[in-house]
């Protein structure tokens, strides 16, 4: 179940990497990227939340190496995120937000990453 919540979130993440990058390309003078886009990609993480919230319910992972409490910052971090998420969507693409949303997010993915790899 760990596994598959690596793979959704990874897709959510590469998603918003590609979406950021084409936020900042649109400064330039291109297309901004379409609402639907973005809203996929909060959907995308939104399952991938779900599915960390179900493998956190399983066995412990990390608590050994000090890190048994990883996966569930990163729960708390993505849940946050996706907060954050919605206010871009509220306040229709805030540059700023969107950065805040972008930092909490990749912080939870390295947690997730590093947790993930504790089997």
């Amino acid at each position: 179940m760990v596994s598959l919540a690596v793979w959704i979130l990874t897709i959510a993440v590469a998603a918003g990497a590609a979406l950021a990058l084409w936020h900042i390309r649109a400064a330039e003078g291109t297309a901004r990227p379409p609402l639907a886009a973005g809203i996929v990609h909060g959907i995308i993480g939104g399952a991938g939340l779900a599915v960390l919230l179900v493998a956190l319910r399983g066995p412990a992972r990390g608590v050994e190496a000090g890190a048994g409490s990883f996966g569930t910052i990163s729960a708390v971090l993505f849940a946050s995120a996706l907060l954050i998420g919605l206010v871009v969507l509220a306040l229709r693409r805030n540059t700023v937000v969107m950065a805040i949303h972008a930092g909490i997010a990749i912080f939870g993915y390295a947690l997730l990453l590093a947790w993930s790899s504790l089997g």
